[in-house]
């Protein structure tokens, strides 16, 4: 069901943000994750209200709040 495996990609983002700020390119690539999943796996977390983002200029960065 598409629905766990957003939740299940959510854990492994929330995984890899645990060890600090990253910007998104960071998490695509630590997560190896295509861009679809992980935005899914953002949007989940951020209505959960477990990350945040912040936009340095033109990179966009998140981390655990």
């Amino acid at each position: 069901m598409l629905t766990e495996k957003i939740g299940t990609n959510a854990g492994l983002v929330y995984t890899v943000l645990s060890n600090g700020e990253l910007n998104v390119k960071a998490v695509k690539k630590a997560t190896k994750l295509a861009e679809k999943d992980l935005n899914l796996a953002f949007g989940w977390l951020a209505r959960e209200g477990k990350i945040k983002f912040i936009e340095v200029e033109t990179e966009l960065f998140v981390s655990l709040t």
